[in-house]
């Protein structure tokens, strides 16, 4: 059931990744699998490479906590795969109930992630710091150039280090730095060399910026997730569910403007989001209860 738990909330994960302004890591920060997380990616290392050479797989495999990841991440790839289509048409067709949902999962988990803080004075400034600067990053304009090739691997760890970071989407990222279209176009055209050298960047940015956000919460736990958590509710800024690129609206001013404000859509899709995220949240609650009816039914039938 464990299994289940990551794979499912893996999928929760990946679905965030597909949609831009999205973060893959506010998912797993509402969801309570954030510093296991970094905690399994910072094991990747000399340690477990030494492991791998002496061929003791399972304790390599220990180390990482490779069935925690393999799980997570297959959830993430087997969302992205199956969802990737659906979503890309609702941001182009019907964004503002997309985002109303995304603002429902969000919302529904913030007295959770408040509570989870012992605040003091610096918590609550660190709190403020974390708004200001989701804030100040989603407001940023994109910017449109044509990078030099070495620029693709500093892309690759800025983009990967803010996917890990809640609040603060890869992909937004890549749009305001002006790399986005030119990592399609690799993609599109299969620049092999260039994607080699985004995946490397991606790789050392995820291998080292998961090691300091493990640092940082080992050391100062609740200083750090006030800080996220202000990220967190700074970067609700871009889910707002009646903007465009430049603007924001009033749902009466996007129906002026775009010519339907999708309220009602919007409302219950905000709604739902809430259902889906209290569901999310006691998952564990929910596969323990099933397994214990599943497996006290087993043994009425065996008295039988």
């Amino acid at each position: 059931m464990q299994y289940l738990q990551w794979i499912i909330k893996g999928m929760a994960m990946g679905a965030a990744d597909v949609v831009p302004g999205v973060s893959g890591g506010t998912l797993a920060f509402i969801l309570g699998i954030y510093e296991r997380l970094l905690g399994a990616i910072s094991s990747v290392n000399l340690t477990a490479l030494q492991l791998l050479l002496r061929g003791q797989w399972r304790a390599c495999w220990r180390h990482i906590d490779g069935t925690f990841l393999l799980c997570l991440f297959g959830g993430v790839l087997v969302s992205i795969f199956s969802l990737a289509t659906v979503i890309s048409w609702l941001l182009e067709h019907r964004p503002v109930p997309l985002w109303a949902f995304f603002n429902g999962l969000i919302l529904a988990a913030l007295p959770l992630l408040l509570r989870a803080v012992r605040w003091s004075a610096l918590r609550a400034l660190l709190f403020g710091v974390g708004i200001v600067l989701a804030l100040l990053v989603g407001m940023l304009a994109p910017v449109s150039f044509t990078p030099a090739t070495w620029m693709f691997f500093v892309a690759g760890a800025v983009a990967i280090c803010a996917m890990i970071l809640p609040g603060i989407s890869g992909s937004f990222i890549l749009l305001i730095s002006g790399m986005y279209a030119p990592v399609l176009l690799a993609v599109r055209e299969l620049q092999l060399a260039v994607l080699l050298l985004f995946l490397l960047g991606c790789i050392s940015g995820l291998l080292g910026f998961s090691r300091f956000l493990n640092w940082l919460l080992k050391h100062y736990h609740d200083a750090t997730l006030a800080l996220l958590t202000g990220v967190v509710v700074g970067a609700m800024y871009r889910l707002w569910p009646w903007q465009s690129a430049t603007s924001m609206y009033t749902p009466g001013g996007y129906a002026a403007t775009f010519g339907q404000h999708d309220l009602l859509l919007a409302t219950a899709c905000f709604l739902v989001a809430i259902l889906v995220m209290l569901l999310l949240l006691n998952l564990e609650k929910l596969l323990t209860g099933a397994k214990t009816v599943s497996t006290g039914n087993a043994v009425e039938r065996s008295k039988e």
